[in-house]
């Protein structure tokens, strides 16, 4: 390499660094921190840490927050996306949920808790006392409010409905994030194919009201879904539940069973996937509503 293209090649190294410093150096406060707008590192306490399994992230880190640096949390999914990141909690420590739910309030005022383990909604109810906390205990899930920060409405109308009781916590995850989304929810629940006479009435009010979607959550032979997207003009989405016996148990014959519909207009998530159900729905609904707000104004 001759000594000219060389000295060339590092001009054009050093303007790529600049413009990335400059973009990524901002922070709508005004601060620097070397972390683009669109994600952050959570920080936590080092005395709090979890060295089980082996696992310390934090040792050699001084001052009163160190880099939690295994969670690089995505704050711009819902402005990019539609959809909100949806914090895992199940197979998180408890001091990697808490670092990652603060940052999560701080940054954009809100966190939405997916399959907390026993006892971690409590803990997040004492580290952040200034909250407000929309618990559903059943789905072992929770969304946190910073003081101030309003849930906005975006106009969307979806329908959640479930075969059984025992098909509801999956179906109130699925509620948590369409709420989250600014979509009004209406749910009706038990209403499966062993009583079909029970669906009839409320899936003629849905289908008679704005309702831009269905989430339709089933266990066992998970019928439900297929029915209801034979009768239903809008899209339905099928949720397979892990609710069953034998053979076909643990949502197996459930998810077949919807991915086999003969019944056009239904698409199936995966088992007990209120998230994505839920996620999907809202989004459909919240793109009606917006189109429709273009057009009337």
């Amino acid at each position: 390499m001759s000594q000219r293209q060389e000295s060339e090649d590092i001009e054009m190294s050093q303007r790529r660094s600049d413009r990335s410093d400059e973009q990524t150096d901002k922070r709508p406060d005004g601060q620097t921190d070397g972390q683009p707008d669109e994600w952050a590192i959570a920080q936590v306490a080092p005395e709090e840490s979890d060295e089980r399994d082996g696992i310390a992230p934090h040792a050699g880190v001084s001052g009163p927050l160190a880099p939690l640096i295994e969670a690089r949390l995505d704050l711009g999914r819902a402005a990019r996306k539609g959809i909100p990141e949806v914090v895992l909690a199940e197979s998180k420590r408890d001091d990697q949920l808490v670092a990652i739910v603060r940052t999560f309030l701080e940054r954009n005022g809100y966190a939405i808790v997916s399959r907390a383990r026993p006892g971690q909604l409590d803990l997040l109810a004492r580290a952040f006392t200034d909250a407000t906390l929309d618990v559903r205990a059943s789905a072992r899930a929770a969304a946190l409010h910073a003081p101030g920060y309003q849930r906005r409405s975006s106009g969307g109308h979806i329908g959640v409905l479930t075969a059984g009781a025992g098909d509801i916590p999956v179906a109130e995850e699925a509620r948590l994030v369409a709420e989250e989304m600014g979509c009004h929810v209406t749910t009706v629940y038990d209403v499966g194919v062993a009583g079909i006479h029970r669906l009839f009435g409320p899936l003629g009010e849905l289908l008679a009201s704005d309702v831009a979607a269905l989430v339709v959550c089933a266990g066992m032979d998970g019928a439900l879904p297929s029915v209801v997207a034979g009768l239903a003009h809008v899209p339905v989405i099928g949720c397979p539940t892990s609710i069953g016996y034998g053979a076909g148990g643990r949502g197996r014959a459930a998810l077949l069973a919807m991915l086999q519909t003969c019944a056009p207009g239904l698409t199936a998530v995966n088992i007990d996937n209120g998230v994505g159900a839920g996620a999907t729905a809202a989004l459909i609904a919240n793109q009606l509503a917006a189109a429709r707000r273009l057009s009337e104004g």
